[in-house]
Order: structure tokens, then C-alpha cells, then sequence
């Protein structure tokens, strides 16, 4: 499975996640395949104005993401992620894009719910 994480930098297993998926610099995106970490790979973030939330969801998709790990969204883009077959996780507050795949490891990770969900707009979330 293909997990995309929202990262500050230039992304990496070292890279802050950032703390809203649509408005993050890159997203990390590593192949986890029975618990082990394969390739991983730097993606670009699709550029994205208000409303435009579905220009990240579809790069993701097409760049074969199964899951994304994030720490804010609005309902708009969970929906889209939700329509196009993406399952969203919250990230429970890992500061890094490897402590986020260690909670993963470690299945304390949960489905992005209700309470993940922010109004958007540029916030923290």
C-alpha cells in the first residue's frame, strides 16, 4: 500500500508533517507492504486555491495512493479522498513523517473522523 504523508521541506522520513494536507510543500509517499517500509519518493504538492481542494486528492490518486496520513482537513477534500478510494488517518499528532509511520507500525493510528475535520481556509488544520 501506497501512504502519503503531507510533509514541510522537502519531505523525507525526516520532514515535519505539515499540518494540513492542502497546504503542505510535498507529500512523502512510501510503500508499506507487511509492516516494512519499501521505496519511498518525494511528490510535489498540486497547486490549489480555495474550493480546489480535489487538485491534491486526484494527483494522489494517480500517483497510486491508498492512504494518507494527515493532521487537518476539511470535510470537501475527506470526501473527495473518501469518493476516490483513499482511506485518510489521522496522524495523532506525530511530529515527524517517521514517527507517523511508526504509530502506523505499531496500529495506534485511527480513521480520520468528525473531530479531524476543520471549516479549511488556511488554518492549523
Amino acid at each position: 500500500m501506497i501512504i502519503a504523508i503531507p510533509s514541510s521541506g522537502q519531505g523525507g522520513l525526516e520532514a515535519p508533517l505539515s499540518p494540513h494536507f492542502g497546504h503542505c510543500d510535498v507529500f512523502t509517499l512510501i510503500d508499506y507492504t507487511d509492516g516494512e517500509m519499501g521505496d519511498i519518493k518525494v511528490m510535489p504538492n498540486a497547486p490549489h486555491s480555495q474550493g480546489g481542494c480535489m487538485a491534491p486528492v486526484l494527483a494522489l490518486k494517480q500517483a497510486g495512493a491508498e492512504a494518507l496520513i494527515s493532521g487537518g482537513m476539511g470535510a470537501r477534500p475527506l470526501a473527495g479522498f473518501q469518493q476516490v478510494g483513499i482511506r485518510v488517518f489521522y496522524s495523532e499528532g506525530a511530529p515527524t513523517v517517521a514517527a507517523a509511520m511508526e504509530l502506523v507500525s505499531q496500529g495506534q493510528i485511527r480513521e480520520f473522523g468528525p473531530a479531524q475535520v476543520c471549516g479549511g481556509g488556511g488554518g492549523n488544520c
